[in-house]
């Protein structure tokens, strides 16, 4: 170890001269068996910082054909690897010059040891949760309802949250915010999707009683809706149909449902499309305007993201174009649209790409990026960059 003689040495050699530097010296050596593949160093923003100073912890989830990812409680972080040409030391005993605050006494030497270099860094950057995955785990064994005859339920392909969390690339809080968008719940301390014939029954049942007790569907009792169709589903599936599609508020004591239009009519319209490849779009619109409860009004505006309107067929067709059927990668996602429909308006397009945008990312940004635009009808249309096959 170097002593205050040889620093003072060294800094006459170099020219530097001793008052224009902190009056503490310190000198690094290398601990015993130090190797570069004992410590991996990650650089975090702010936030990851704060998360970690309160005792929060960080999760890298990923099975082994996936790219990692880091999670925190809230966030998704996609994790690379960053070279830099600077030997990068980890000093746990080390003091920047701000620590240094003790400058009374003349030069001194402080000895502080290397753990561990490297010349790499982990680099987070902040990237949509991959929730893909989610429904096609849970689409291997959907609820149906329960079992009838004393038939045995398939308890294969269950999976609890914690279970989910090993398997999903997302935050817990994305997590169960997805869980919640594509309407799953917990049966027996399981998470499950809906069959969606299954689901479409129990609206069926929930809409038939708001006609049949001429309810306006801004005012849906629970209690009596419990009552009137415990005898043909359990009670916690009727309540969880009534929270899927309509908002839970409290008057006097008891507990009223105010049903989502939107939500009813798009889930009333994805019923008639399933089953058909293309629809008559003017018969459509009857049928499906007939189907919804009375008071309810639908429009083509509620299905952006699930159903894909042809105009320029004649007659003029629909059919079910689902977001969460398309890929989550934005290049393949980009190519499979192209190969369904060789131009698109960006009205038609955007709802099928909005879910692609990063922070402070716009729809008009990635269809520059993955998109050539020209004009067609005096319409702005967008077209492949590239040669798709169709």
């Amino acid at each position: 170890m170097r002593s205050l003689e040889e620093v003072q040495a060294t800094l006459e050699i170099a020219k530097l001269k001793e008052e224009d530097l902190v009056p503490t010296v310190q000198c690094l050596s290398f601990g015993d068996n130090v190797s570069s593949a004992d410590y991996c160093l990650m650089e975090l923003d702010e936030t990851l910082c704060r998360h970690i100073e309160a005792g929060d912890s960080l999760v890298i989830r990923g099975d082994k054909d996936e790219h990692a990812v880091l999670c925190s409680s809230d966030r998704t972080y996609d994790l690379k690897i960053a070279d830099t040409s600077n030997l990068l030391l980890f000093v746990p005993g080390c003091r920047t010059p701000e620590q240094l605050t003790d400058n009374r006494g003349g030069s001194r030497v402080e000895h502080a040891q290397i753990w561990g270099f490297c010349n790499s860094y982990w680099e987070l950057r902040k990237q949509r949760p991959k929730l893909k995955k989610l429904k096609k785990l849970l689409m291997e064994n959907p609820y149906e309802g329960p079992s009838l005859g004393g038939q045995e339920e398939d308890t294969e392909n269950r999976y609890t949250m914690e279970d989910l969390l090993e398997r999903i690339q997302a935050s817990e809080e994305e997590l169960k915010t997805h869980l919640e968008t594509i309407h799953a719940c917990q049966i027996e301390g399981y998470w499950r999707v809906l069959d969606f014939d299954y689901e479409m029954k129990l609206l069926g049942h929930v809409t038939q009683l708001v006609d049949s007790e001429s309810w306006s569907f801004n005012k849906v009792s629970l209690q009596t809706s419990l009552e009137e169709l415990a005898p043909l589903e359990p009670r916690e599936m009727i309540e969880h149909c009534l929270n899927c599609y309509g908002k839970r508020n409290t008057e006097n004591g008891e507990v009223f449902y105010a049903l989502h239009e939107d939500k009813v009519c798009r889930g009333l319209a994805l019923m008639l499309l399933q089953n058909a490849v293309k629809f008559n779009l003017r018969e459509f619109q009857d049928v499906w305007q007939q189907s919804v409860p009375e008071g309810m009004s639908t429009r083509l505006e509620q299905l952006k993201g699930v159903a894909l309107v042809d105009r320029t067929s004649r007659p003029e067709t629909i059919s079910l174009l689902r977001v969460d059927d398309l890929p989550e990668d934005t290049v393949e996602r980009f190519n499979q649209l192209f190969s369904l429909r060789e131009k698109w308006t960006e009205e038609d397009i955007t709802p099928y790409i909005q879910d692609l945008c990063g922070e402070k990312q716009t729809t008009g940004a990635l269809l520059t990026k993955y998109a050539r635009s020209s004009m067609q009808n005096g319409i702005k249309v967008f077209n492949s960059r590239r040669p798709v096959a169709l």
